[in-house]
């Protein structure tokens, strides 16, 4: 195969390698990704210099624009710029040992082929050649090229050694399975399994940017099913692993709730590719394994998981070194609340109801209902559309409530200021109880959500309590 990149990047590089009598040649995802046609290609661009890569760089910079700023690496022999859309990070052909506790390389100078052997797997390991004398041909020693059109992961050399060198390949593996839709050999997973345990070296900073690749493919369970059968999903996140199995006791059993949880995540996933609503569908029956209970003549029930499940959220979001800003309150919300829509479908849809509805999930009603229609996984299709028809009238009545009273964005119409003022009294704990009565009074449709019923309630609420209005 000979194919030569028709980025301008590659014609500069080239002919300055040539100016400067070095070989070199393009590696890795952008050359993958180059030969499947991806329509949205690797946005780094991995150089490999038969020499000196920073020197290379600084000259490709200087050839494009003294403006360019270079980056340089000493540790490890890179260097790097930015160029329109690509970073491009130029490297010395080098040779790679491990030690058993790091997964950080000490480096040697080396070969094309050495560098190609350090590679992860064999659909990143083909190389194309830029310089003149061979333009655009592709070196490909380990068979990337059939294993790209079989669709197939497997790792240039021993899959052991590659493993236990850099742990984080393993995840990476699976990672490349989703993405790619190919197909993890079975080799190459037999390894994963048997090297599983040297995960715990990886940086959970790592392990959580592999995490939520996967978490961003179009079909999410498939990494996450991969992760479970190599024993990886036990060590980075056993609260999803024990959520596995079926227990049956007097003839009663329950769902499978990790393969009900993966099917959630991909129907949240057919509809929207926000993360961290994804995040809350994995996560969103993370606490039944330790809210099952087994009543006699009931059944087994999951009483108060998604209050249990909620306060697991910022736990697994501090080990995992997630965000715990505004996007763990996001997907601890959505957890505690999955079950309201859920419990207002199977009552009447009370306009009390749906008004406390609105106020808990505020501007995140639209997120929760769709996390709550993508929690339907029966396989009974008389009742997954009763519940589907029971969410339509939901989502009409939060839109009529929504409309009619303002409650999704609620403010109190009457501040503990104003309560203050009109009863000459200092702050204090009436002026909460007030506050609150006022609240409850909107939601329970008592009093219309607006100032003037607010202050008439106000005083009326501080007569109770013995207050004098001014």
């Amino acid at each position: 195969m000979n194919i030569f990149p028709d980025d301008r990047i590659f014609e500069i590089v080239a002919r300055v390698a040539d100016r400067e009598k070095v070989d070199v040649y393009v590696i890795g995802g952008y050359v993958r990704d180059h030969i499947m046609g991806r329509v949205h290609p690797e946005k780094d661009i991995d150089i490999v210099v038969l020499g000196d890569g920073p020197s290379l760089a600084r000259a490709v910079a200087a050839e494009i624009s003294p403006d360019i700023k270079v980056t340089v690496f000493k540790t490890f022999g890179t260097a790097m710029f930015r160029y329109g859309n690509y970073d491009i990070e130029f490297v010395g052909a080098r040779k790679e040992s491990y030690s058993e506790d790091s997964r950080k390389p000490s480096v040697i100078p080396g070969t094309l082929e050495d560098d190609q052997n350090r590679r992860d797997f064999t659909i990143n390991a083909l190389a194309i050649s830029l310089n003149a004398r061979n333009p655009g041909e592709v070196l490909d020693p380990f068979g990337g090229i059939d294993d790209i059109r079989n669709g197939i992961i497997r790792t240039p050399l021993d899959p052991d050694t590659t493993f236990s060198d850099d742990p984080l390949r393993m995840m990476r593996a699976i990672r490349f399975s989703a993405q790619l839709g190919f197909t993890v050999s079975e080799v190459t997973m037999e390894s994963i399994a048997r090297n599983a345990e040297r995960i715990k070296i990886v940086s959970a900073e790592r392990i959580t940017t592999e995490l939520n690749k996967i978490m961003e493919t179009a079909v999410p369970s498939g990494g996450f099913l991969l992760l479970e059968e190599t024993g990886l999903l036990d060590l980075i996140l056993p609260e999803v692993s024990r959520l596995k199995g079926v227990e049956d006791k007097e003839g009663k059993g329950h769902k499978d709730n990790f393969h009900h949880t993966l099917k959630v995540l991909d129907n949240t996933a057919e509809k929207s590719k926000d993360i961290w609503l994804r995040w809350a569908a994995l996560l969103h029956d993370v606490a039944k394994p330790v809210t099952k209970k087994f009543v006699p003549g009931i059944g087994w029930t999951f009483h108060g998981h998604e209050f249990i499940g909620a306060k697991m959220v910022p736990e697994i979001f501090t080990r995992l070194k997630l965000p715990l800003n505004d996007r763990m309150k996001y997907v601890k919300k959505l957890v505690g609340l999955h079950l309201r829509p859920i419990s207002l479908v199977q009552e009447e849809v009370t306009d009390s109801a749906v008004r406390r509805l609105l106020f808990e999930a505020g501007n995140d009603i639209d997120d929760l209902m769709l996390l709550c229609e993508a929690d339907i996984t029966s396989g009974n299709r008389l009742k997954v559309r009763k519940h589907r028809d029971n969410f339509a009238l939901v989502r009409r009545k939060l839109k009529e409530i929504e409309e009619k009273d303002a409650i999704r964005t609620f403010q109190p119409p009457v501040h503990g200021e104003e309560i203050i003022a009109a009863f000459d009294i200092p702050p204090g704990p009436a002026v909460g109880v007030i506050k609150s009565a006022i609240k409850e009074a909107i939601l329970d449709g008592v009093i219309l959500n607006d100032h003037e019923a607010a202050r008439d309630f106000m005083i009326k609420k501080g007569l109770e309590l013995g207050l004098t209005p001014r």
